[in-house]
């Protein structure tokens, strides 16, 4: 997501609204979830704040974890959270370095940062100074939990708007797939070698199919990778998500550091510039790696694209099922499977698509969860993907004054829900239901997954 920093953002929750209580109540006394609607299953237990400005624009951003510390992506840097006790997580440190967006990926002591646009003059990070005009991305060494360090950057000529690791340990590397969203067709990749991540470089561009319509912004917004017996990437790209192997198949020859193009993948509707801006934002696997599942950001993410289908949009624009739709595909031939749309109306003053996701680690079924801005959170079994249903949901209500917010970023993480709130924080929820009783995980980057479950 790209937002224009003259957007307004409230510095805080806004105080008094009313709590909606249906027949769910949101539980534990959390402030920071007292505007939730919830179903049954899903209780608020944690809460770590990160208020942000109007001017200049910030916001809490994407997340990753290693072991007991997660880490929130932020428009002037990033923070690094003890969350070993999930009731009261901690800021441990907010580190600066401010270029927008900032995307992150974590690997033991090494923290990739995306710098989304040229630098202006006079931009620091880690208090070193940033040349004019670069974009790319910045490495951090971890080894001091309270004061990382900046050791290494790599500029790119489009920068670095997302980033997705693919670790290689059999060559003591890192690739790091960056991606840069608009302007440039093509995909940066990166090599952090693990016992000096300091001498990080660019390898090469892996470009990219596509658009396949005239005003369509080129480039890949985000890449999913599974590894393991699967090997594939998928990158959601302008209106045609390019599909790669990583290393599957013989015939085709891919690697981690020089992807092979498979196919694309087209939905009608999406790119349809008639309905307003928009292009593919997110892409994962299931575990087994059979099936892909898409998501889109019409209108960018800062209009109402989750109202009542029908509801004439500002614009011009009228709601449709597609606009608030995730969409899953068998990943061996780009075959459509079935279509999930987001069952729950929201008003037109709340900016809403189905943003970032990932899919809880199961060999038995397919459960997603995922986080769509002022929707809050869904959570999905799409077992049969021709027939997924909402199981669980958190949804709170429309921000006061209107304003941009909601949920960037959501994600399952060993047996509780992580939600990357743009204008609250951290928030961290217990879902009970044994359908998402998922595998321990050592550590999570949420856009990859480094095995297969079958």
């Amino acid at each position: 997501m790209r937002i224009p920093s003259r957007l307004p953002l409230l510095l805080a929750v806004t105080a008094g609204l009313t709590l909606l209580l249906p027949q769910a109540a949101v539980a534990d006394h959390i402030e920071a979830a007292s505007t939730f609607t919830t179903s049954k299953n899903m209780h608020a237990i944690g809460f770590s704040p990160e208020a942000n400005t109007i001017t200049p624009f910030t916001a809490n951003s994407d997340l990753a974890f290693w072991r007991n510390r997660a880490y929130q992506g932020h428009y002037n840097g990033f923070r690094t959270l003890d969350i070993s006790n999930p009731a009261r997580p901690k800021e441990v440190v907010f580190q600066e370095c401010r270029g927008d967006q900032g995307d992150i990926v974590v690997w033991d002591r090494i923290l990739v940062r995306s710098w989304n646009s040229p630098a202006p003059a006079g931009a620091t990070c880690d208090g070193q100074p940033v040349a004019e005009g670069f974009e790319g991305v910045h490495v951090f060494d971890l080894s001091n939990d309270t004061d990382p360090a900046l050791v290494g950057s790599v500029e790119t000529e489009c920068g670095s708007h997302t980033a997705t690791i693919a670790p290689d340990l059999r060559n003591r590397r890192l690739i790091v797939y960056s991606n840069v969203s608009s302007g440039c067709d093509f995909v940066d990749v990166i090599e952090v070698p693990i016992a000096d991540p300091a001498v990080a470089r660019l390898l090469r561009t892996e470009p990219l199919e596509g658009p396949f319509t005239t005003g369509v912004a080129p480039g890949c917004h985000d890449m999913g990778v599974i590894q393991g017996s699967a090997n594939l990437a998928a990158c959601a790209s302008a209106d045609g998500t390019n599909v790669f192997d990583i290393g599957r198949n013989a015939w085709a020859g891919g690697s981690l550091e020089d992807p092979v193009f498979l196919y694309t993948i087209r939905e009608p509707g999406v790119g349809d510039l008639t309905q307003g801006s928009g292009r593919w934002h997110s892409a994962s696997f299931t575990w087994d790696g059979k099936v892909i599942i898409l998501g889109w950001e019409p209108g960018g993410g800062a209009g109402p694209r989750c109202t009542a289908t029908g509801t004439a949009l500002p614009g011009g624009v009228v709601q449709t099922d597609t606009h608030k739709s995730l969409f899953f595909y068998d990943a061996a031939t780009g075959a459509k499977l079935g279509q999930w749309v987001l069952p729950r109306p929201q008003t037109v003053e709340e900016n809403c698509t189905l943003h970032n996701y990932n899919v809880i680690p199961l060999s038995h079924r397919y459960v997603l969860v995922s986080g769509n801005y002022q929707s809050g959170i869904s959570v999905l079994d799409f077992t049969d993907p021709a027939r997924a249903k909402e199981i669980a949901y958190a949804d709170p209500a429309p921000l006061v004054p209107t304003q941009l917010g909601g949920d960037w970023s959501t994600y399952w993480y060993n047996g509780l829900i992580y939600e990357s709130d743009i204008t609250r924080g951290l928030l961290l929820w217990k879902l009970l239901d044994v359908r998402t009783l998922g595998r321990p995980q050592h550590h999570l980057n949420p856009q990859t997954q480094e095995t297969t479950l079958r």
